[in-house]
């Protein structure tokens, strides 16, 4: 202290302006960069506002513990610290301990659990008890390596990777696994539950108002762990009963008077872009928004007919239908997701690129780029000793075009 009180004023100062500039930052409106699509912090329904309150709580009574046990070790330091002259000096007397003090601190840390505790215990009995059961859509949730499907069995609706839900009721979700261990997590719905092979899970979320959520899976499952990402998109009643309706309907098929307006424009071209961006909305002002847009059918005479119905044949004639299906064309599997209303999702491959025609383009070329180890690109090389084959070979540039095209006219 002695030094510190020899140095110029304006230096002494540093100190306090650093902690007080600190100080500042720490309580103004500077997010800190935790208000992110991904952010725990911004709860946006019931279950995550819950878990939100009880992360508040551990918060505050840890910050406490950390504030008294500091403060208590900082004070000891600087009331019995070794000053000049003390070489020589006897010690303290030395004491196994003070019984009070000790008996003190045992209870203490045990009403500091017990606060803890309770909340932990309602949060979980909340997040595992779905309100208004009767009224509550359910939603049957499969993970595979690496994508969501979302089955609606009230509604007999199949959607994949964009789960579309009711704004302000609860949605009911009963988890399963094709495969191996995945987790489910929206950040600012609910908390992550796993999805386990050979157990039934369930968990139960509700948004607050109608916008568009990311989401993934949170548990390590595999090559393309880190690409396995989903959405939600909530929905006011009205908007998510026309979204229902047009779900159950047939895959589009394309007016063929809108041929002969089709014919005079030049074939649809699609470049591949290794370095696509992966998110980006295509310029619309909200991911919300953007997903309303992708909604809307193209206008009257926008689309290569010719082109989207070759590429109709491609997809049946090719090994897409061994593992995809669009209702209304012929019968398909269900290896992968459902395709009949591709073309209104706002992203694809598990929801690791915007449904762009560019971005399918890419990923018909070389799924493996995009998504290492996916089942698409390992059914392509079945058949190769080498594994050298590029996927692509099992498709003619033309009828890449034709898929992409038709793919994206899947409204």
């Amino acid at each position: 202290m002695g030094r510190l009180n020899r140095l110029p004023t304006s230096l002494r100062q540093v100190p306090a302006l650093v902690l007080a500039a600190g100080a500042v930052t720490l309580f103004s409106g500077f997010d800190w960069g935790l208000h992110g699509p991904q952010s725990t912090i911004s709860a946006e329904g019931p279950v995550a506002q819950s878990q939100l309150n009880l992360f508040y709580v551990t918060l505050f009574v840890t910050a406490g513990i950390f504030v008294c046990v500091g403060g208590a070790l900082a004070y000891t330091q600087f009331k019995f610290r070794a000053r000049k002259g003390d070489e020589n000096r006897e010690p303290p007397a030395q004491t196994h301990g003070h019984p009070l003090i000790e008996v003190g601190l045992i209870v203490v840390s045990t009403l500091l659990l017990v606060i803890i505790a309770i909340p932990t215990v309602r949060g979980i009995w909340y997040m595992n008890d779905t309100p208004d059961r009767e009224n509550a859509l359910v939603v049957k949730v499969t993970g595979y390596q690496w994508w969501f499907n979302f089955e609606y069995p009230d509604l007999g609706v199949v959607a994949a990777n964009e789960m579309v839900i009711p704004t302000g009721r609860p949605v009911h979700i009963e988890l399963r696994t094709g495969d191996v261990i995945h987790s489910f997590w929206v950040p600012k719905l609910a908390g992550k539950v796993d999805l386990m092979p050979n157990r039934a899970n369930h968990m139960w979320l509700q948004a607050d108002q109608a916008n568009y959520y990311w989401a993934q899976c949170a548990e390590y499952c595999g090559e393309s762990h880190a690409k396995m990402k989903f959405r939600v998109i909530s929905l006011d009643e009205p908007e998510f009963t026309a979204w229902v309706e047009h779900q159950k309907s047939d895959a589009r098929t394309i007016d063929p008077a809108a041929a002969a307006a089709a014919a005079s424009r030049p074939r649809a071209e699609f470049a591949a872009q290794s370095d696509a961006t992966d998110i980006g909305f295509a310029g619309s002002e909200s991911p919300f928004a953007y997903w309303q847009e992708k909604q809307a059918e193209p206008t009257p005479g926008s689309e290569d007919v010719d082109l989207i119905t070759s590429g109709g044949e491609v997809f049946k004639q090719r090994q897409c239908i061994i593992c995809h299906s669009i209702r209304g064309s012929a019968p398909g599997g269900n290896v992968g997701p459902d395709l009949t209303h591709f073309g209104s999702r706002t992203t694809l491959a598990g929801a690791a690129l915007e449904n762009t025609p560019e971005n399918l383009h890419r990923w018909l070329i070389d799924p493996h780029e995009v998504k290492p180890g996916n089942i698409m690109w390992r059914d392509a090389y079945i058949e190769s000793p080498s594994y050298n084959t590029k996927y692509a070979e099992t498709l003619t540039a033309e009828d890449i075009d034709a898929l992409v095209a038709y793919l994206s006219s899947l409204k």
